[in-house]
């Protein structure tokens, strides 16, 4: 049976540090995907994926070991986020990179049209403000459910899911004016 992560970081905060490759191996894209998501940088996102586990491993001993530990790590990486932009005053960075190294061989207009939807939602996520920016992020990015979110937030489960229909509505109003204004442009 497979070690769970509360059981891999309980092991590195007993100082097994070899464990902590197994948990960079199974979160290093997925927080990748967190920060690229909520800034469209992928230099800025890779380096704050490198801070996070440096974090992880410099306060591995306030993990408890009834702890969530997605739940432990999102929180370090959203503290680490907000220290890095509060020294570079910008959150939300205009590059648009879009990361194809996660598709498979597909079809070239396929690759066109996904990848055309893929900026255009990349950009209509970054039109959102930062908190229902990452709340979707949490939510259909990152997969965490109503209740991990509520407790890295520090909020009620009902509040979160308002929340998260509220910026869901208003991520497809963006979309929606950004394809009408497409075609209008043609």
């Amino acid at each position: 049976m497979e070690p769970t992560d509360r059981d891999l970081m309980l092991a590195v905060r007993n100082g097994d540090a070899e464990k902590f490759g197994l948990l960079f191996d199974r979160y290093h894209q997925s927080l990748f995907g967190f920060f690229y998501r909520l800034t469209g940088d992928a230099m800025s996102s890779e380096d704050l994926v490198q801070d996070v586990f440096l974090r992880m491993l410099k306060y591995r001993r306030t993990f408890r070991a009834d702890s969530e530990f997605r739940a432990w790590m999102y929180q370090i990486a959203r503290t680490a986020r907000i220290d890095r932009f509060k020294k570079h005053q910008s959150p939300t960075l205009s590059s648009l990179e879009i990361d194809n190294t996660t598709r498979g061989s597909i079809r070239p207009d396929q690759h066109f049209e996904d990848s055309e939807k893929s900026r255009t939602l990349q950009r209509a996520l970054l039109q959102l403000s930062e908190e229902k920016r990452e709340l979707l992020v949490l939510s259909r990015f990152q997969e965490m459910n109503h209740s991990e979110i509520a407790e890295l937030l520090g909020i009620e489960v009902g509040t979160v899911k308002v929340r998260v229909h509220r910026a869901m509505k208003e991520l497809r109003d963006i979309v929606r004016a950004m394809s009408s204004e497409r075609q209008h442009a043609m």
